[in-house]
């Protein structure tokens, strides 16, 4: 009965009361005496706090007085979790308590949901655990009395991924609708709650098909998606070729296909674009230099920028360039980055750290495989090989691998031999390696070629494996969901951060928070007996623990929120910096179309006073032969006055020669 119980579980705040129930909380007077004697000081106290915190609230009563230690370090715990969150405290409960006891859900006897009334603080309360706005089943409330409340189960049936409740191994829940083809080197990508699986290897065959699981039903069904015109070519649509090895990326609400091997490659990497409103592929037209086509790459989101690095030409040449392509303006980028790269390879997995850096992880060439680490800078453009730690993967190529938080998952691959069997994961702030779990025999998630998305169901991630080949191609979905020491265990590890990677920056959330409580639970003193009827005396060893856990986590919460208010005024400033500066802009160019328009005119007068110079010159050449013909006149005038005057004088001088000469006298006498 037990076992059955077990796999199938319960939802949140089910399962929160039914851990409360366990450790000790609620129930008969005498329910907790038993149960929490298996926990230490420390850790009873932490799960009281978050009991109090979970079904009354955060902590408004007063202090006890210090003479009285047991309800002084209750109050304490509670009152140091501020304003967390019921739904959190809840999870972290249940959280903690699978960290001391493993195996305690196979342990609850039938189990009825049991809000309890902690009658020293004269509070009740019942909340149901919705996440993201997802309403999950709930007890339904039939009366409440004086402070009591019956509660009565409505009957649930958990699907799809509530059928997950094992931690850290993999399992392969049952699944409807027709199964996609058999696959490896697929891409997939999540969309509202729905993972699309597209093209891939079958057989040595390409395949084009577009698959779909519903993640909260898990139920597979086929997009019958069109394909648009190409706007460069109006005669007929772009084909959509069957491809392998390509990256499918979720940007927005749409999906973008990128590079990937082709019957019929063409010369440079493609970005095909599917709507799946209205069930359309596009081929999106890019700018800049395009890399060359490839497949075996990694593409990686960076904000606004997709980020290409490595993988294998239709010449079966290895690469190892960089590549950024901005989404916003479609533009390729080569990135000419210093230090040393990579070594040329394919199959490899990447991830980005902080919106900064750049971790790329294994892969393979043609003979060997890689277990190295590189971590590029965005912001400086510089390649770095950092130290590993930890238990450091074998070599192995054609894994995947998802992040969350800090925390990167690879599952999967090989190293030319057989299948990696092992599930690890790297903090990628302290780039610790760990294991989570291991897998026996062949199977699907020990495979190279297989897809990894992460989901979520109830506040808590899962991962979702499909396909991958073995020497055996398959179509299975696995799903494994990481508990909180899987997720956190990296995290615990004292070990150095390496200089190279000294600027990773700690990922600020409850996590962290969940990290502070385990590692303040070191403290081994006596059992500890409370209940929230008859508080009994207890011997405490270790009262200033506990103060100094919680005035740990207050003074971490307030440094993280002077971080984050210098970080908004950093941000803020910036922001008006930018406004300025876009405003000088805007001034700048007004006065610069100004002066255009200034200099403009001065061209036009500048060509009209040549223009009236050059009229000048004329008239000054014209002027300058009228003088000459002047001076040539009066000159003929000059000539012609003094021949009259020579003449007069010769006709007064003697009258005989002018008889001679035949002169009439009426011509003197004019004369």
């Amino acid at each position: 009965m037990a076992m059955a119980r077990a796999s199938s579980g319960l939802a949140y705040p089910e399962r929160f009361y039914a851990a409360a129930s366990y450790a000790g909380f609620g129930g008969s007077p005498n329910s907790s005496k038993g149960a929490l004697s298996k926990f230490n000081n420390d850790v009873a106290l932490l799960l009281y706090g978050l009991y109090q915190q979970a079904t009354v609230g955060p902590c408004t009563v007063s202090k006890p007085r210090a003479w009285n230690p047991v309800e002084h370090s209750k109050w304490t715990s509670w009152h140091g979790l501020g304003n967390m969150a019921s739904t959190e405290a809840m999870r972290l409960f249940v959280k903690i308590l699978e960290e001391e006891d493993p195996a305690w859900y196979s342990r609850v006897p039938e189990f009825v949901v049991e809000p309890v009334v902690d009658v020293e603080m004269n509070h009740s309360r019942l909340e149901s655990v919705t996440p993201n706005g997802n309403s999950q089943p709930e007890p339904k409330i039939i009366s409440a009395e004086n402070g009591s409340i019956e509660t009565q189960d409505k009957d649930v049936v958990l699907e799809g991924l509530g059928s997950v409740e094992i931690y850290d191994q993999w399992m392969a829940p049952s699944v409807s609708g027709q199964r996609p083809k058999a696959r490896y080197e697929h891409g997939a990508a999540v969309i509202q709650d729905k993972m699309y699986v597209f093209g891939g290897n079958h057989n040595g065959r390409y395949l084009s098909d577009l698959q779909v699981l519903d993640l909260k039903t898990l139920t597979w069904s086929k997009v019958e998606a069109k394909v648009a015109a190409d706007p460069s070519e109006s005669s007929s649509p772009f084909s959509l070729a069957p491809c392998a090895g390509h990256s499918l990326v979720a940007w927005g609400s749409k999906l973008l296909s990128i590079a990937g091997h082709t019957k019929d490659p063409s010369e440079t990497v493609t970005v095909k674009e599917f709507d799946p409103h209205t069930c359309t592929w596009s081929n999106m037209k890019t700018y800049g230099k395009a890399p060359v086509s490839r497949g075996g790459q990694s593409v990686t989101l960076v904000g606004t920028s997709l980020v290409m690095f490595g993988g294998q030409d239709a010449k079966r040449s290895l690469l190892n360039d960089l590549h950024i392509l901005d989404l916003e303006t479609m533009t390729w980028d080569d990135i000419d980055a210093i230090g040393v790269p990579p070594s040329p390879r394919s199959d490899h997995a990447a991830a980005v750290h902080a919106e900064r850096y750049l971790l790329i992880f294994g892969g393979g060439s043609h003979a060997t495989c890689f277990n190295d680490l590189h971590v590029l800078d965005l912001q400086s453009m510089e390649w770095t090989r950092p130290a590993q730690q930890g238990e450091i993967p074998s070599p192995r190529a054609g894994h995947t691998g998802v992040t969350i938080g800090e925390n990167w998952f690879i599952v999967g691959g090989g190293d030319n031999k057989s299948g990696v069997s092992e599930t690890v994961v790297l903090n990628m702030s302290t780039l610790v390696w760990s294991v989570v779990t291991t897998v026996q025999g062949r199977v699907p998630v020990a495979s190279e070629g297989l897809s990894l998305v992460v989901s979520s169901y109830n506040g808590e991630d899962i991962l979702v494996s499909f396909g991958g080949y073995n020497g055996r191609y398959s179509n299975e979905v696995n799903v494994l969901k990481p508990s909180h020491k899987s997720t956190l265990q990296s995290n615990m590890m004292e070990r150095p951060i390496p200089d190279s990677v000294g600027a990773f920056l700690p990922t600020a959330n409850t996590r962290d928070m969940e990290s502070e409580f385990d590692a303040g639970q070191d403290g081994k003193i006596r059992e500890i007996v409370m209940d929230n009827v008859d508080s009994e005396p207890v011997n405490i060893k270790n009262e200033e623990s506990g103060e100094r856990l919680i005035a740990t986590l207050k003074s971490e919460k307030e440094d993280l929120e002077a971080a984050l208010t210098k970080e908004q005024m950093q941000t803020l400033q910036l922001k008006q910096e930018l406004a300025e500066a876009e405003t000088r802009n805007t001034d700048l160019t007004k006065e610069l179309q100004s002066v255009r328009g200034q200099l403009a005119a001065e061209q036009s007068r500048c060509f009209k006073l040549e223009v009236d110079v050059a009229e000048l010159r004329q008239k000054l050449q014209n002027m300058e032969t009228l003088q000459k013909e002047l001076e040539l006149l009066q000159r003929q005038k000059a000539a012609s006055e003094q021949a009259a005057l020579t003449a007069k004088q010769k006709q007064g001088s003697g009258g005989m020669w002018g008889w001679l000469a035949g002169t009439p006298t009426s011509q003197k006498s004019e004369s």
